[in-house]
């Protein structure tokens, strides 16, 4: 019989803690939060009735401390343990331990996160329960029986063997391209495309290498690459009464590195007969482990309708909202209603008949797309999301967060809703527009590109989307426009800050009543775009003409105001409205639907030699070495691999920048390095 409960603890963080926690605060129950001490002033902390400190900034000392996590449970009085998703909330031995301490895990029984845990058993269930699969080969013990792959695509098991070698035989026989996978994880992490086998070795060892990392298992699968298809999940709910329902399908085909970027609902390419195959075989599966909760079944589905299970996540998904959203519901209170033994409140026709609009969802992440999605860490100077009809955010950020190398690099969730696609295209298009993230460098301008494209639009989407518009990836260097504005402010700041004598005029560089023209340099912080030097003089009554030297032009920026957060003027007759933030020798600015900031470079002396010039290979953010690739006294040529860190559940490559000798390696496999720290040397 199922234990009934009041208090709530949630073992996670972030985004997720804080939707997590204010729907069980809607639902009239206590909450419990958890914090690393990197947390200890986070959103989520400060959304509980109760909070309780677990470990130290990294998680495997915290939030992945399933012993600090029960403990923390029992001193708080939580009679519930809700885990959010990613850390420990597909791990069946969190799930079995938070059920022998005496209290309900809010999410699918340990053997159901078992059976479905690992993608190679996994697919052989499903294939007995009927559900389609692709052809492929998972690794397995010599012991393991065979398992041919049955008509219509399966997954064959240990027919060659174990080693690579074996995997080798085993993709010749399915045929290239091949995907290679993590057996036991998820989230694209161990997951390599190989479209020859020249390629596979190298795909094997580092797939291999970051599966372990992430997921503490090696073990890989392979499956025939199905390329050019739309990646489409079931959301599926069940109860302890035998009751499996779906809500229709997401499309979340719009991926870098295999994770997702955009989700939306319904999929633009599923009729209503399609809906019915996929959620009554999304059903099967979840029925075939006797499924609890709230989980989300995936699919390839190709360009002839023809679907393939991929995996199936036992726990609530990232892209929840926009089932929550075209189907009016919410699926944290369904969570919480199931754990306590009740029933589902709505039948399988009632859920279907409930289902209007569409719902676009875009994850705000603080990375640089151009650099190889490089995640950014630093402290969140200004945060400002957008608000109106049909819009939704979920995310922990506020102004004065620190963002750190600790955790995921996604911060928040912008959710658009309308009556059609294109209405909830145009309301996230406007809803980006209007958020500012000022601090740290974002995706919001990757996010913007990608949504309000043409190519997002049709309806040729697939999860190569990317790879085929690679000029969605490509930031756009600031507009002329921007320089201008950040200029007229800087300048208009020093003349203010010296009329209110907050500063001497001899210290501003330039003239004390500033009716002369001033000459400036100015910079961009970030790696795009090129320096203006600008000449910019007073207008009457006010405003400034501004002469840019490099593109020998001239423009009148006039009625100047800045109010704390907003630089209002006009230019051209037209009158425009900026965001700002200024820091220090820094100005950050968002206008034109771009972000970025800026420095006075004008009396700085040049640039420094480009990094990696002198043969030191440096750390550019904290993270964990998990391979060193060289030797002291080995030559390297420029571009060859030096060493692999682990940053923000990233695996980040650090190359030669230049050819020579190894004269020193100062880091080794498994150490915690920072931020400038110099790696390895080459002469």
């Amino acid at each position: 019989m199922t234990k009934r409960f009041r208090r709530v603890l949630v073992a996670n963080r972030g985004e997720i803690a804080v939707r997590v926690l204010r729907g069980a605060r809607a639902q009239g129950y206590e909450t419990v939060a958890v914090y690393s001490d990197a947390d200890a002033k986070a959103l989520h902390v400060r959304e509980a009735h109760r909070a309780v400190r677990i470990g130290p900034a990294p998680a495997t000392e915290s939030y992945l401390s399933i012993e600090r996590l029960l403990t923390a449970a029992k001193d708080s009085g939580a009679e519930a343990v809700h885990p959010g998703y990613g850390f420990l909330s597909e791990r069946a031995e969190f799930a079995r331990a938070v059920a022998e301490a005496g209290l309900v895990f809010i999410g699918p029984d340990a053997s159901s996160i078992e059976a479905m845990g690992n993608k190679s058993a996994a697919k052989i269930r499903m294939i007995e329960a009927g559900v389609p699969c692709i052809a492929g080969y998972t690794e397995a013990s010599s012991s393991a029986p065979s398992a041919p792959s049955p008509p219509g695509g399966g997954l064959g098991r240990g027919r060659f063997g174990g080693d690579d070698g074996a995997l080798l035989e085993a993709a010749r026989s399915i045929g290239f391209p091949i995907m290679v996978k993590a057996a036991a994880g998820g989230g694209g992490r161990g997951m390599r495309l190989v479209h020859d086998a020249g390629a596979l070795a190298d795909a094997l060892r580092s797939a291999r290498s970051e599966a372990q990392n992430a997921f503490g298992s090696g073990e890989l699968l392979l499956e025939k690459a199905i390329v050019g298809a739309r990646h489409v999940e079931i959301q599926v709910f069940g109860d302890r009464h035998g009751n499996v329902v779906h809500f229709g399908e997401r499309d979340c085909s719009v991926q870098r590195r295999n994770q997702k970027v955009v989700e939306e609902a319904p999929s633009p390419a599923v009729n209503e007969s399609l809906r019915t195959a996929m959620g009554d075989a999304a059903v099967r599966a979840a029925k075939a482990v006797k499924y609890v909760g709230a989980g989300t079944v995936e699919f390839l589905l190709d360009r002839e309708g023809h679907f393939y299970f991929l995996e199936m996540n036992t726990r609530l998904q990232v892209e929840h909202p926009v089932t929550e959203l075209v189907y009016d519901v919410d699926l944290v209170a369904w969570q919480l209603l199931v754990a306590q033994g009740d029933a589902l409140p709505l039948s399988q026709d009632a859920i279907l008949k409930r289902r209007r609009g569409h719902a676009i969802e875009v994850r705000l992440c603080t990375e640089d797309p151009g650099q190889g999605y490089l995640p950014q860490t630093g402290t969140v100077l200004l945060w400002q999301p957008p608000r109106g009809a049909g819009v939704r955010v979920d995310t922990y950020l506020e102004t004065g967060a620190v963002i750190g190398p600790f955790y995921d690099s996604m911060q928040a969730k912008v959710i658009a809703y309308g009556p059609d696609r294109e209405g909830a295209r145009a309301r996230l298009v406007q809803a980006l527009a209007d958020t500012t993230l000022f601090g740290v460098q974002s995706n919001r301008e990757f996010l913007s590109r990608i949504v309000g494209s043409d190519a997002f639009g049709g309806d040729d989407v697939a999860t190569d989307f990317l790879q085929k518009n690679e000029a969605l990836v490509t930031a756009s260097p600031p507009s002329h426009h921007m320089a201008l504005a950040a200029a007229a402010f800087v300048v208009d700041d020093a003349r203010r800050l010296s009329e209110g004598g907050a500063l001497e005029a001899s210290l501003l560089g330039w003239h004390s009543n500033l009716v002369m023209p001033t000459a400036m340099t100015l910079g961009p912080e970030g790696r795009r775009g090129q320096e203006a030097a600008l000449t910019l003089t007073p207008l009457e009554p006010g405003g400034y003409r501004i002469q840019d030297g490099g593109a020998s032009s001239m423009c009148e920026l006039r009625e100047l105001a800045c109010d704390g957060t907003s630089l209002r003027y006009t230019l051209g007759g037209v009158r425009h409205v900026a965001r700002y933030v200024r820091r220090g020798d820094t100005l950050w600015i968002d206008a034109e639907g771009m972000t970025e900031s800026y420095v006075d470079r004008t009396y700085q002396p040049a640039e420094k030699a480009v990094p990696g010039a002198d043969g030191m290979v440096r750390a550019n953010m904290d993270g964990k070495v998990v391979r060193v690739a060289v030797e002291a006294g080995a030559q390297v040529e420029k571009g060859q691999l030096l060493v692999v860190l682990e940053a923000m559940k990233l695996e980040l490559e650090f190359p030669a920048p230049i050819a020579g000798t190894v004269q020193e390696i100062s880091a080794r496999a498994g150490d915690q390095v920072t931020t400038g720290q110099v790696l390895v040397r080459i002469s």
